[in-house]
């Protein structure tokens, strides 16, 4: 089960996933972000820093959420992974497509 903190930060939306970013949780989360998206536009940055494990149907929704945000004109960024998400990032090569920040700060301004 995953669980979201919506809010709304000076410079955009911020979405923060707490728990397993996997194939069960995907959908959910990818349907939380789209909302934010539709109903903010604008920048949607997504704080890893509560996900303890990201798998491959997690790193998709991910990327299908940045589709989602360029499309309405917006843009999605990722803050604070943690190592593990970090790692898989690295070894799928999606931190050079994702380009995570270190905090929600430096993702919502930089």
């Amino acid at each position: 089960m995953i669980e979201f903190d919506i809010r709304q930060q000076d410079g955009g939306s911020v979405v923060g996933p707490r728990g397993r970013l996997t194939m069960v949780s995907a959908r959910a989360f990818r349907d939380a972000v789209t909302e934010v998206i539709e109903r903010d536009g604008g920048t949607v940055v997504v704080d890893l820093s509560g996900v303890s494990f990201v798998d491959s149907s997690g790193l998709g929704a991910l990327v299908a959420c940045l589709k989602t945000a360029r499309q309405a004109g917006g843009d999605l960024r990722i803050a604070a992974p943690t190592e593990q998400v970090t790692m898989v990032l690295g070894l799928t090569n999606l931190d050079r497509v994702l380009r995570p920040r270190a905090t929600v700060e430096d993702a919502l301004h930089g």
